[in-house]
């Protein structure tokens, strides 16, 4: 199966990408390939690995092999292209569009975004649980939040708490460590990051 990963916001994109393949992948990048490599690419085993997972950088950047990928949009491998942009009005991506291939799009947030509402979420949620949880599902009607990052900013909040106390803060020891674990299932598990973040935010009062 093949999908496409393009945007600006790197991090994001090679987030998802690793849901996708996992841990254990090739990497190629494209600007040096000719459409002479593609079968075994798109279509060739290893000796290890009958079913490869594969990411390819800037594939469509390549103009010698971008016309061509259209013959290997059907590949039994688990493909992922990672690009900086697409060029909506190309046939290669019209073509895509017309077979279905998923087309992820990731484009960076200015990070002073909803700022006020994000710190909110925060204290409101160590005395209030599910105002805290109503205040965030305002947040993500926003496509342009991501899930991942809004945890980094609780960590930052959850940080200063605990600097505060001089570091014998019992509750903060356990607020971070229930966010660090939080996080660590949003990047190793195919659970939706909000629900994960609603389910923290649940909890936080009571740590």
């Amino acid at each position: 199966m093949l999908k496409i990963y393009t945007g600006d916001d790197r991090i994001r994109a090679m987030n998802a990408i690793k849901q996708y393949l996992g841990d254990d992948y090739e990497t190629i990048d494209a600007n040096n390939l000719t459409p002479e490599d593609l079968p075994n690419i798109f279509y060739g085993a290893t000796l290890f690995d009958l079913h490869r997972r594969i990411l390819l950088r800037d594939f469509t950047a390549n103009p010698s092999v971008a016309e061509s990928l259209v013959k290997y949009l059907d590949t039994p491998h688990d493909v992922a292209l990672l690009e900086t942009k697409l060029d909506k009005r190309s046939a290669v991506y019209k073509a895509m569009k017309d077979h279905r291939i998923e087309i992820h799009e990731f484009t960076a947030t200015d990070p002073r975004k909803n700022l006020g509402l994000k710190f909110d979420i925060y204290r409101t949620a160590k005395r209030d649980g599910k105002s805290a949880v109503q205040k965030l599902r305002t947040l993500t009607k926003d496509p342009s939040e991501d899930p991942i990052m809004f945890a980094g900013l609780l960590a930052s909040q959850a940080i200063k708490d605990f600097a505060t106390t001089g570091g014998k803060g019992i509750k903060e020891r356990r607020i971070l460590k229930a966010l660090a674990k939080t996080d660590l299932e949003m990047k190793t598990t195919s659970v939706d990051g909000w629900l994960l973040l609603e389910s923290f935010l649940l909890r936080l009062s009571e740590l």
